[in-house]
């Protein structure tokens, strides 16, 4: 029984250290942020989104990518600098979770601030939060219907 029980709680742990994702792979998984994954590689954040973190990533979804013109997000994809300030614009340090947020004005790893609103729902400079608390082992994601733009 015992050897039972060890083996038993060796495959669990083995389990749970296989499904532990960082940010870029839990988005991937999720299979909704294609084109998030596409800018991460163009501007080379890949690496940085599966550091140590923690991070805090409102993650527009392919639906919110493909409000902008295709025009102008080919555009964006192909500047490099512009890309990267738009996606680090999404990301925050630290791991916030639904229930720590507050209204008011968030520092961003880009440098400018974010406007979280919560009346009527949380929204982040008018984006929607559609889903909260996707947690990676290096942060988590807030899933939004648009795509921000700093400013």
């Amino acid at each position: 029984m015992k050897k039972i029980l060890i083996a038993s709680v060796l495959s669990f742990g083995m389990a749970v250290s296989v499904q532990a994702k960082d940010i870029v792979d839990t988005a991937v998984a999720a299979g909704s942020f294609k084109t998030l994954a596409t800018a991460l590689g163009a501007a080379g954040l890949v690496d940085t989104l599966k550091g140590k973190g923690p991070f805090t990533v409102f993650a527009p979804t392919d639906e919110a990518f493909a409000k902008i013109p295709k025009a102008d997000l080919d555009a964006l994809l192909k500047d490099k600098a512009k890309l990267t300030a738009v996606l680090t614009y999404h990301v925050v340090a630290g791991k916030v979770m639904a229930a720590d947020v507050k209204a008011g004005k968030v520092k961003t790893v880009q440098g400018s601030d974010l406007t979280v609103t919560t009346m009527g729902g949380v929204q982040v400079n008018g984006a929607n939060v559609v889903k909260t608390d996707i947690v990676a082992d290096n942060g988590v994601i807030h899933v939004i219907d648009s795509v921000v733009m700093p400013k």
